[in-house]
């Protein structure tokens, strides 16, 4: 007697995959049903972690998702897969053969350090300033993760005010001590873009708009941004080698064991700051010395520093609303609402 064949109407849903985490979970049990009634039930050969990530982002998108793979991790018995789907992070196990998927592990073990581990969430939210700290020349700081769909978000928007206000303000993008997508190159990338904003100052933001545009932030598309916005290789090429000497970027990278809750791994480039603001995640924007919090789109980014004046300057008037609401995650062609959303621990 043949098997009696199960239809679910992946469309239905998928449509409302943005809504949370739980919406999110019953497709992933969904998914779970088909494999389950798919496979023999039989383990086959354990295949290594990025293999099984592969395997399981090519699945969900078979079904009409438009997900991307943030980074896997050897769980024990499990693979942890961490996907990208509308923007949010949604982290999914997978049996070690890359066969069977596990909406999520319940452990048996009740000690205290059984803890559920961190996944993307809103960062800390930090306590609100009771007046605006002003100056003739706001300094601007930005906290994010190259790879953080909420980080690009917030940098989508700040491009523009950054473009617009120039050198009236003191403005840089800086970034979170620790960096939750290692297999997605993001410690190379904020290697680079450190040392471009450093030493290649004027070609910076070409070089962000770039990166912010491409389709995933890959190493490739990367690169390709360094091209076209002609960077000097060579210079960058010696910067990141002396970044990297100073601060162990590398090191720290490829050392699994300094990894922060053994998933991150440590990027101490701004570690000084962070620590005197108390950045817990991506994006943190401050200004004046001070956590402020703020829309991610151009024209509140506007208005929240030209607050931060004593006297604001003319390009203040500027109207910025046109440009609309950027979406989480990479590229320019979709529009987002606004989200206090981030990747943090």
């Amino acid at each position: 007697m043949g098997k009696k064949k199960t239809s679910i109407d992946h469309k239905k849903i998928l449509k409302t995959l943005s809504n949370n985490y739980w919406t999110i979970a019953t497709l992933v049990l969904a998914v779970l049903l088909i494999v389950v009634l798919a496979c023999s039930g039989t383990a086959g050969a354990t295949i290594n972690a990025e293999t099984a990530g592969q395997a399981v982002l090519e699945f969900v998108n078979a079904q009409g998702a438009n997900a991307e793979l943030i980074s896997t991790r050897d769980d024990g018995s499990l693979y942890e897969v961490i996907l990208s789907i509308d923007g949010q992070e949604v982290p999914v196990y997978v049996t070690k053969d890359g066969k069977t998927l596990v909406p999520q592990p319940i452990t048996l073990d009740p000690s205290p350090a059984a803890a559920a581990t961190p996944t993307a969430t809103a960062p800390s939210t930090p306590a609100p300033t009771p007046e605006v700290v002003k100056s003739d020349k706001p300094i601007v700081e930005a906290f994010i993760m190259s790879h953080c769909p909420y980080g690009t978000q917030i940098e989508k928007g700040l491009v523009p005010v950054m473009k617009l206000l120039g050198d009236k303000v003191d403005s840089e993008i800086k970034f979170v001590y620790y960096a939750m997508h290692p297999t997605s190159g993001e410690v190379e990338e904020q290697l680079n873009q450190y040392c471009i904003q450093k030493d290649q100052n004027e070609l910076y933001l070409d070089y962000l708009t770039c990166f912010l545009g491409t389709t995933k932030g890959s190493p490739e598309e990367g690169s390709a941004c360094i091209a076209s916005t002609n960077v000097d290789t060579v210079k960058l090429a010696t910067c990141v080698a002396a970044t990297d000497a100073e601060f162990d970027v590398i090191a720290n990278l490829e050392d699994k064991s300094s990894w922060m809750n053994g998933r991150f791994p440590q990027f101490n480039i701004h570690k000084t700051e962070n620590d005197a603001y108390g950045i817990g995640g991506s994006p943190s924007l401050v200004i004046n010395g001070a956590q402020v919090q703020a829309g991610r789109d151009s024209q509140a980014l506007l208005n929240a520093i030209c607050a931060a004046f004593n006297e604001a300057p003319e390009e203040c008037n500027t109207d910025l609303s046109s440009l609309g609401n950027p979406a989480p995650g990479f590229g320019f062609g979709t529009q987002g609402g606004a989200t206090a959303a981030g990747c943090g621990v």
